[in-house]
C-alpha cells in the first residue's frame, strides 16, 4: 500500500519552492512528442465542425486533488490551452478518471464512454497499477489492444500516454516493459503515445522540475499538469495539422 500511495503521489506531493529556482521553460525536445501517424478523426471534425470533442481515461495521476483540483489537472489544461491556441472552435475535454484501474477494467468500460461522449480523440493514460499489481505484460497488451480496437471502431482516434517518471519509484517498480508494450501496441495500431514517462524525466534531468523531492505542496504539481496540457495539445495540433486547416479556413 505504501508503494501505491507512493507512485500516485510523486507529481502531487513536490516541493513548489525547489520549484521556484527552476526553469519555468518547460518546452518539450520535438523528439518526444513527434509521430508518423496523424489524428485524421481530429482533422476531420474540426475542419468539418468547427468544435474538437476529446476524451480523457485515466487514473490518479490524470488528476490533482483539492476543490482546484479539477481545474489545475491537466485534461483542464489541455482544454483551456487547445482554445487559447484554436480559436474560434468548440472544445470539450471530458475527464473520465478511475483509480487505481487496471487496463483490462478500463477497456471493459471504454463503449459507454464512448457512446456518451462521441469523441474525436481519446487520450488513454494507463499501465501504472497493471505495473504495481504485477499483471502479465501479455495479459496488459491484450488488454491494450481491446481497448483501442474498441475507440478504433467507434470511429476516434487515439493517443496512449504511458506512466509518469517518478525518481523515488524508479528503483522500487519497474514499468519499463509496459512502457515498451504501450509503445509497441501504438505503432501496430497507428496510435500516437504521449510519452510522458520519457518526458517527466527528461524535465527532471534537464532541472526543469526536482521530482525527487517530495513534500505536501502542490505548486510543482500544478505546474506539471500544465505543461503535459501543453506539451498534449502541441502533439494534437501537430498530428493533426490543424495549423494547416486553420489557415485555410481563415482564407
Amino acid at each position: 500500500m505504501t508503494l501505491i500511495i507512493a507512485v500516485l503521489s510523486i507529481v502531487a506531493l513536490v516541493d513548489g519552492a525547489a520549484a521556484a529556482t527552476a526553469s519555468q521553460d518547460c518546452d518539450v525536445p520535438p523528439s518526444l512528442i513527434s509521430s508518423d501517424s496523424a489524428l485524421t478523426r481530429v482533422t476531420n471534425q474540426v475542419k468539418k465542425h468547427q468544435r474538437l470533442d476529446i476524451s480523457v481515461i485515466g487514473t490518479g495521476s490524470s488528476s490533482l486533488p483539492g476543490p482546484a483540483g479539477p481545474r489545475s489537472a491537466y485534461p483542464a489544461r489541455l482544454e483551456d490551452i487547445l482554445k487559447q491556441r484554436l480559436p474560434g472552435d468548440q472544445i470539450k475535454v471530458v475527464a473520465h478518471i478511475q483509480l487505481r484501474a487496471t487496463t483490462d477494467t478500463m477497456a471493459a468500460g471504454l463503449h459507454d464512454i464512448l457512446t456518451s461522449d462521441n469523441p474525436a480523440l481519446v487520450i488513454w493514460q494507463t499501465g501504472t497499477f497493471d505495473a504495481i499489481r504485477g499483471i502479465e505484460p501479455e495479459d496488459f497488451r491484450n488488454s491494450l489492444e481491446e481497448g483501442v480496437e474498441t475507440i478504433d471502431k467507434a470511429g476516434a482516434d487515439v493517443i496512449l500516454m504511458n506512466m509518469q517518471y517518478s525518481p523515488h519509484t524508479e528503483s522500487m517498480l519497474d514499468v519499463s516493459t509496459f512502457a515498451d508494450v504501450m509503445r509497441w501496441v501504438a505503432e501496430q495500431h497507428g496510435a500516437l503515445l504521449f510519452d510522458r514517462l520519457g518526458i517527466m524525466q527528461y524535465w527532471n534531468d534537464a532541472g526543469i522540475f526536482d521530482l525527487y523531492t517530495a513534500t505536501k505542496k502542490y505548486d510543482m504539481a500544478r505546474r506539471v499538469h500544465d505543461c503535459i496540457g501543453r506539451a498534449l495539445a502541441s502533439q494534437i495540433i501537430d498530428a493533426s495539422h490543424l495549423d494547416a486547416v486553420r489557415l485555410q479556413t481563415t482564407r
